[in-house]
């Protein structure tokens, strides 16, 4: 059997193979699906792969598959992990943040100033994927990143260092990473005047290093001979897929829960009564990352932020005997209690990263008397909340969870005031969309739309549509 499209999410606890044809047809459509456990631990992704490839074939029936194209997306063995070093933490510091985010990257360091002794140790030791340095708007302060940038040089790490400052400073960072072994990629300014972010080219340049430099996990180089088109961080996928339905359904957020992490991507532009009194700029898209929320590798931190009486009411185990019901649970749940579990984990993830992603209306005294401003991210025109990831799209409660988290915020959270309309990534797609929307924009768009509309009504079995 030939199909047009192959794509593989390698992500922390779960590999999936999406098989696509009548990719440049009016009626692009899903032919099947293959799982199976991401291999880490065994040391080679690859086997998990080629597991999931040998599911899919199953449910296609077929002994022989082939393809023409092989996209991917991973976040196994941790995904792309970054540092980020700027001047001002609310201002260059932030800025950069968001770009390297909104690219899927995972943030394990982060520096405002000059870079300490302490700092430069730290980077050393963790050994990121990429290092970002930015700082100073265009013809502003300069001194920072040129300090920091050649004390990372001296550390000679050969990591790839992207340069999203100062444009008057771009000369001399050229200089001072020649010859260190370290590529340097210099983009447009991340923050090039007051209140302004543009993060848009520093999150292409991110993910075009992920493509062509960095293996992750033991396994990904011969996947890198495998795929023919572009690799993605899973996050970064979830983010393209976003941002092209944004332009379908309107301003939306995105749930992403996984077994190791909870992810929240948001696009819109918020409200202009919000923006009028906004303290600092939000750019259009946004992700916020929670490392400890994951339902499977992290159950046991989201069981600590747990209603334990909701928890007993709901699943119907003592209260005295849900953490070892919490230890025991499988990735994939195994019984109707075990499945309750995980979506009483689902809930209190979602709460939890909805709560930490969204802004907040703040208070201030002056003279003159209170005087109300925003902070943060701006939901107030959000229509549309997509539920993606292992757990949302297993779960049969998904959608209802969804629901009562937007139900209960609080009411200086910058929410919108009608319920958004929910929409569950069923058929696990969402991911493989994004990869596929840098190649084939129109056909990423009509699956969405064509499996959304399916899908409300029935779920896409493992084995196609």
């Amino acid at each position: 059997m030939r199909v047009d499209v192959l794509c593989a999410e390698i992500g922390s606890t779960t590999t999936v193979v999406n098989a696509f044809s009548g990719i440049r047809t009016d009626n692009p459509h899903l032919e099947g699906q293959g799982f199976f456990r991401t291999t880490v631990l065994e040391g080679d992704v690859t086997v998990g792969l080629n597991a999931a490839m040998d599911d899919l074939k199953s449910h296609l029936q077929t002994d022989h598959l082939s393809w023409d194209r092989f996209l991917a997306s991973s976040s196994a063995a941790g995904g792309l992990r970054m540092s980020v070093h700027g001047l001002v933490y609310d201002m260059t510091v932030r800025a950069a943040k968001e770009a390297a985010l909104g690219a899927g990257a995972n943030i394990h360091q982060i520096t405002a100033g000059r870079m300490s002794r302490s700092d430069l140790k730290k980077l050393h030791e963790n050994r990121p994927n990429i290092i970002l340095i930015a700082g100073g708007v265009d013809y502003g302060e300069r001194e920072t990143a040129l300090y920091n940038a050649e004390k990372i040089a001296l550390l000679k790490l050969d990591i790839p260092v992207i340069y999203a400052g100062n444009l008057q400073n771009r000369e001399e960072i050229g200089e001072i990473f020649q010859n260190t072994g370290s590529p340097l990629y210099i983009v447009e300014n991340v923050y090039p005047g007051i209140d302004r972010l543009e993060v848009q080219p520093a999150r292409k340049i991110i993910q075009t290093i992920f493509e062509e430099h960095i293996v992750h996990a033991p396994g990904m180089d011969k996947i890198r001979s495998l795929v023919d088109g572009p690799i993605l961080p899973t996050p970064g996928a979830v983010m393209e897929a976003s941002l092209l339905l944004k332009e379908n359904l309107g301003d939306l957020i995105t749930f992403d829960v996984g077994g190791a992490t909870t992810d929240v991507h948001s696009v819109t532009e918020g409200s202009d009564d919000v923006n009028r009194i906004q303290l600092y700029p939000e750019p259009r898209a946004k992700r916020t990352v929670e490392g400890d929320l994951g339902v499977f590798i992290n159950r046991m931190n989201v069981f600590a932020l747990s209603d334990k009486k909701r928890m007993t009411r709901i699943c119907g185990i003592k209260e005295e005997e849900l953490e070892d019901s919490v230890l025991a649970l499988n990735a994939l749940p195994k019984n109707p209690q075990e499945g309750a579990l995980v979506s009483e984990l689902t809930f209190t993830a979602l709460k939890t990263a909805l709560h930490r992603h969204v802004g907040k209306y703040r208070d201030s005294f002056m003279a003159q008397g209170k005087k109300t401003g925003s902070e943060g991210r701006d939901l107030t025109a959000i229509t549309t909340i997509v539920g993606t990831g292992g757990a949302l799209t297993r779960l049969d409660t998904g959608a209802s969870l969804l629901t009562e988290v937007f139900t209960q915020g609080h009411k200086k959270d910058l929410l919108p005031q009608a319920l958004p309309r929910v929409l569950i990534d069923s058929s696990y797609i969402m991911a493989s969309l994004g990869v596929l929307s840098r190649e084939y924009p129109e056909a990423a768009a009509r699956l969405f739309s064509f499996y959304q509309a399916e899908n409300q009504t029935r779920r896409v079995p493992h084995g196609g549509s």
